[in-house]
């Protein structure tokens, strides 16, 4: 299990962004217990249907705010939107600051305060914004219309656990672009990697043995927005999207989410577009299942042995490390990797202009 340190990826253990800590579903009033970023949280779904992410311990003895209560008195748990400890039931609000203490008429104490998240429910996700400088979000999650269209199958979300592996062995996907034939049977036509800000894109198309169109390739648009969120739209015998989440865990361990929907070809859908969409999903799966194979055993790679022809690993680190650094330094990161890369040995994307 390798570490952000040995990767030399700057100043913080765990990056800033947004990123996935729960799928939509999952979350109820039923407050629940999650480990991310290295910290034990605490995730609830208030009676507005609000959802809350507070640090878990309690600042009055440290009880976790997600213990199992046994009493009578656990019904109470969520108030509102806010949320009684366990243990000697101070509720907090969902800003985190307590706001009443049963047994206690004076005034609440200015540390009785817990660290509340900003938190975002989209596409069936919920999303924390992570900063080891405690800003605002300084970027918005990316759009995916697609989503509130009733013309598109929704699915669930694959909760693939974890892997032993550093977020920094997945973002190096993106522009990895010869492992596409060896480990996904797909002989590309083209392939360009592209950075801009905080969005990191991949454009490529090429045949495939499971996924494929009309015309035999499979013209694949995958993106990143910030440190953990991978959209990547193609079209088949429909058109999909595959969504991705990686979040760190631990220093050294991410955990991996990933769904599809696909826009149905009947109006209104039938059992048969959600037929396919399943079919999409486990081909999907599949493919995804091929990298997560390598990743589980491979040893970390602080140094690639990069060659011209393997795609611009020096980009895609340039890029990440600036969610590893205070946001003062994030535009000289960006500058070294934004603009549109080419791979040497491949035919460039249609319609782009390369820089390398």
């Amino acid at each position: 299990m390798a570490t952000t340190a040995e990767y030399n990826l700057g100043e913080f253990t765990f990056p800033r962004g947004w990123l996935m800590v729960a799928r939509a579903a999952d979350v109820t009033h039923i407050p629940g217990a999650l480990r991310m970023f290295g910290r034990e949280l605490v995730i609830y779904r208030g009676e507005s249907g609000r959802v809350v992410l507070l640090d878990a311990y309690c600042p009055h003895m440290q009880a976790h705010l997600a213990a199992e209560q046994t009493s009578g008195a656990a019904a109470q748990r969520v108030e509102g939107d806010s949320i009684r400890c366990p243990y000697h039931s101070w509720r907090f609000g969902p800003d985190g600051k307590c706001d009443h203490i049963p047994y206690h008429d004076g005034a609440i104490p200015p540390a009785a305060k817990l660290r509340a998240w900003p938190v975002e429910e989209r596409f069936g996700c919920v999303f924390a914004w992570h900063d080891p400088e405690e800003g605002a979000p300084d970027y918005a999650l990316p759009a995916l219309p697609e989503w509130d269209d009733p013309q598109w199958m929704h699915g669930d979300y694959d909760d693939l656990g974890t892997l032993d592996v550093h977020p920094q062995e997945i973002l190096d996907n993106l522009v990895d672009t010869r492992h596409f034939g060896p480990i996904h049977g797909q002989k590309l036509a083209y392939f360009d990697s592209l950075f801009d800000g905080v969005v990191g894109k991949q454009i490529s198309g090429g045949g495939h043995e499971t996924m494929t169109s009309e015309s035999g390739v499979l013209d694949v648009d995958a993106f990143y927005t910030g440190p953990g969120i991978l959209i990547a739209r193609f079209s088949g015998e429909t058109d999909a999207v595959q969504i991705i989440c990686h979040t760190p865990k631990e220093d050294g361990v991410t955990q991996v989410w990933h769904s599809i929907i696909t826009r149905a070809l009947n109006t209104p859908p039938t059992a048969e577009d959600a037929a396919l969409r399943d079919q999409y999903h486990q081909a999907g799966l599949a493919a995804f299942s091929q990298d997560f194979a390598i990743w589980r055993t491979k040893g970390p790679a602080f140094n690639i042995l990069r060659l011209p022809t393997d795609g611009p690993f020096h980009r895609v680190r340039a890029w990440y490390r600036q969610f590893y650094n205070p946001r003062a330094k994030a535009a000289d990161y960006q500058a070294r990797a934004n603009g549109i890369h080419h791979t040497s040995g491949m035919a460039p994307a249609p319609g782009l202009e390369t820089v390398e």
